[in-house]
């Protein structure tokens, strides 16, 4: 009997777990045990200068250099780090340097240099496909998003019933976030099937969880003196929203908006790997049949596009400045 797919996928993560696992209790015990033995002899460690509590900060900062051991325990941190890390990604100089990689890598890049033309009318179509795609997106995004952020902004949400409500919400979005739109994407192609309006679900979902958590960052950071102006008047809750806050926030609402949409049309070339619609799916075509000309004529139509978004987004934003 062979063994199957998620049988092997089992194998395999098991086998790295040992390592993966041996590599960090090296690390954590290694550190551990030098910061103990230095702790013992009045050296500051790097956990005592982050976490020190703070009636004992100023005395932690206090202490001459030539007596804490921080600095040196955190470039060791860092370098054993990134030597594990260079072990886990399996770093090989020979693979990289292979002539049959090189060879192939040769051909992949001198097709897409040679890009075929031919194609470009239906890759322009594409490409305005996945541009509407993300307005789309963005567009039915931007309301809910700036409806949640009032409630997701802790400085607002004060009441316990309100504070649950928040922390309630916050998750959810969180989670929501967590999921990257490729996922939403195969997600929705399952639901509603493959196509643009799968795509721009899914760009929808996550524009409404990220838009939600930078909007009511900005309104964490309004200033305290307005509301508290507007409080002492008798204003009720929604009215102290609409006089003391929102003005504080709309010219940054539309700033990160503005860069939601420029990395919507990125994200939706992606989504179309996966059976989203747009540009993505004629890319996915193309690859898989290692057609690289071809290849090359959706890359160049993608980059133009990016640098046209990126260009217009950031004349925007210097004029809402």
């Amino acid at each position: 009997m062979g063994f199957t797919d998620v049988e092997l996928d089992q194998e395999w993560a098991i086998s790295h777990m040992r390592s993966l696992t041996l590599a960090t209790v090296l690390v954590g015990s290694l550190m551990f045990g030098i910061s103990s033995l230095m702790a013992q002899r009045n050296y500051v460690t790097l956990g005592e200068f982050l976490f020190a509590d703070p009636r004992r900060k100023q005395i932690v900062n206090d202490i001459p250099f030539f007596r804490s051991f921080w600095g040196p325990h955190l470039l060791a941190t860092l370098l054993l780090t990134f030597l594990v890390s260079f072990n886990v990604t399996e770093v090989s100089v020979y693979e990289l340097t292979d002539p049959d990689g090189l060879a192939g890598a040769w051909r992949l890049f001198r097709g897409l240099a040679d890009a075929n033309l031919e194609l470009l009318p239906t890759a322009i179509v594409e490409v305005i496909e996945t541009v509407f795609i993300a307005f789309l997106g963005t567009a039915i995004a931007i309301p809910i998003s700036f409806f949640l952020s009032f409630i997701c902004a802790k400085n607002i949400m004060i009441h316990p019933v309100a504070f649950f409500l928040y922390f309630t919400l916050r998750t959810i979005l969180n989670v929501m976030r967590s999921v990257e739109p490729l996922i939403w994407a195969i997600i929705f192609t399952v639901w509603v099937g493959v196509g643009p309006f799968a795509g721009m679900l899914a760009l929808m979902i996550h524009s409404i969880a990220s838009l939600t958590k930078q909007y009511s960052e900005i309104v964490e950071g309004v200033a305290e003196g307005p509301i508290d102006g507007i409080r002492s008047t008798g204003a009720n809750a929604i009215q102290v929203i609409w006089f003391a806050v929102v003005p504080q926030i709309v010219l940054p609402y539309i700033a990160f908006t503005i860069y939601r949409w420029d990395i919507n049309v990125r994200m939706a070339t992606v989504i179309g790997l996966v059976g989203g619609g747009g540009i993505g799916t004629l890319l996915i075509k193309y690859q898989g049949q290692a057609m690289w000309r071809e290849v090359g004529c959706i890359i160049a139509v993608i980059a133009a596009v990016v640098w046209l978004m990126d260009t217009a987004s950031a004349y925007i934003r210097e004029a809402l400045k």
